[in-house]
């Protein structure tokens, strides 16, 4: 019970007014307030159970985060096995076919452990609350670790992976409290959400010692760099927006939400962040437009049983998932969170609940519509298929080569996509090269990699046969959008 009283939700719980434990009132308006958009909610769904929990001797369970990397779900959480060194806070992951589980480690079994405590390290006792997101081929995973009772030690850590299960710790943190004021809660920083919107990291994190925090350290700040370890080139958000900084312990100045453990995604067909967090009405969602100065649509509640989280189902960039049906004008939201405390008096009871949220239109602009399709084909009007990526259009000959090369393919066209530049045209039997950074086709002077099982479909498909070039050729070239990944 020693350890179980040191884990993150015993000192970051948010309070109602009379002092009970419970969850944050709804959010302040923001500074700068536009007209909301009124969105509409259908499609609730939740799961029979619980969806994911530790082996027998795991007490707790909470803190997820869950990414849909291709047909599977991954998803990583907090928790404690006793066999795991040293004793604390483990990090577990497993992964399913969907959110509704079970989660089970890869070839079966209890989830696994991805990562514990580092004796002598920041995190030397404890590691909890992660957020994974993968980038170019790299998960980084980014969490809360301590080196033994709380008392402002919290900090914020990252560890690198290829695979999303052996990860490489940093050493140091990414983030400290800034220690702006003191504050009963002596929790410090940590529950970070980190999502990557157009060569952006941001970090939205809790630091009890923020300035503008609330009275029980209740908050969500945001950083952002273009670099994951946030080592360089760091701005932080305050009252005029994202300013540049010193480094991750400026002062912490504007808080965007009165509530611990929340999570953040990007949802491109909005284009504005959705923040998941708990308020007086249930697990909420508010949405902030890209600087962060306006609220354009009014929130989506789901009013189901909630302990601590949620943790967003997302893309593995961090960003909302798409509807197949509707992609400009739906989004579907999910989420994990626990339900019900369990014997050691901690959160657990790992369970799925969702909605979606429509009432939108995503497509009503050019950027709009290439941002909402990213990773779609469509036809084109010269008998050929338009792959979208990285808002860009890429004109592809074959329609075999563009069903490889995409996610999903529309039979009819959005007619503002005829507005649209064309930025490359992929004929049949065009180059491909490889090298040890990648391979991809060769149009012009742009290499367009291709990632992923998808490759090899996509190359053979249309022709082409792989021609061996040495790194320093490959880097003579310019990197368009990533295909197939």
């Amino acid at each position: 019970m020693a350890l179980v009283a040191a884990c993150t939700p015993s000192d970051a719980q948010t309070r109602d007014d009379d002092g009970d434990s419970g969850a944050s009132r709804t959010p302040r308006t923001p500074s700068v307030q536009q007209e909301q958009v009124a969105l509409e909610v259908d499609r609730r769904r939740q799961s029979g159970g619980v969806v994911a929990h530790g082996g027998a001797d795991a007490p707790y369970n909470y803190g997820p985060t869950a990414m849909r990397d291709g047909d599977t779900t991954r998803m990583w959480w907090c928790s404690q096995y006793g066999r795991a060194r040293p004793p604390g806070d483990d990090l577990l992951y497993a992964r399913s076919g969907g959110l509704d589980g079970p989660f089970r480690a890869p070839g079966g079994g209890i989830p696994e452990v991805a990562l514990s405590g580092a004796p002598g390290s920041f995190d030397g006792k404890h590691t909890c609350d992660p957020s994974v997101i993968r980038v170019n081929g790299m998960y980084y995973l980014y969490y809360t670790g301590a080196a033994g009772s709380h008392d402002h030690g919290n900090a914020i850590g990252l560890a690198t992976s290829t695979d999303g299960r052996s990860w490489k710790r940093t050493g140091t943190p990414i983030a400290r409290a800034s220690h702006d004021t003191t504050r009963d809660n002596t929790y410090g920083a940590g529950q970070p959400a980190v999502v990557h919107v157009e060569g952006w990291f941001y970090l939205m994190f809790t630091d009890t010692t923020g300035e503008a925090a609330g009275w029980n350290g209740a908050g969500q700040f945001v950083l952002r760099a273009k670099e994951p370890t946030f080592s360089g080139n760091v701005e932080a958000l305050g009252p005029d927006g994202f300013t540049a900084v010193d480094g991750t312990a400026a002062p912490r100045q504007r808080s965007l939400v009165d509530a611990f453990s929340a999570d953040l995604m990007w949802i491109d067909a909005m284009d504005s962040f959705g923040i998941a967090h708990q308020t007086d009405r249930g697990t909420t969602v508010t949405f902030w437009n890209r600087d962060f100065s306006a609220q354009p649509y009014q929130p989506v509640v789901l009013p189901v049983p909630w302990k601590e989280g949620p943790g967003l189902l997302r893309s593995p960039q961090g960003h909302a998932l798409v509807s197949g049906e509707d992609p400009c004008g739906r989004v579907p939201i999910d989420v994990v969170q626990a339900t019900r405390t369990g014997r050691a008096g901690a959160p657990t009871g790992l369970r799925h609940f969702g909605a979606d949220a429509h009432g939108f239109d995503g497509c009503r602009t050019v950027d709009g519509a290439l941002a909402a399709l990213d990773g779609f084909a469509v036809p084109s009007p010269e008998r050929t298929m338009d792959v979208i990526v990285g808002g860009r259009m890429l004109r592809v000959e074959r329609r075999s080569v563009a069903e490889a090369l995409s996610a999903r393919v529309l039979d009819e066209r959005l007619p503002i996509l005829d507005e649209a530049e064309v930025a490359a045209r992929l004929p049949a039997e065009a180059r491909v090269v490889e090298s040890p950074e990648g391979r991809g086709f060769l149009l012009g002077d742009t290499i367009w990699p291709v990632t992923g099982a998808s490759a090899e479909n996509a190359f053979a498909a249309n022709g082409s046969e792989p021609e061996s070039i040495s790194t320093e050729q490959w880097r003579t070239h310019t990197l368009g959008p990533a295909l197939g990944s």
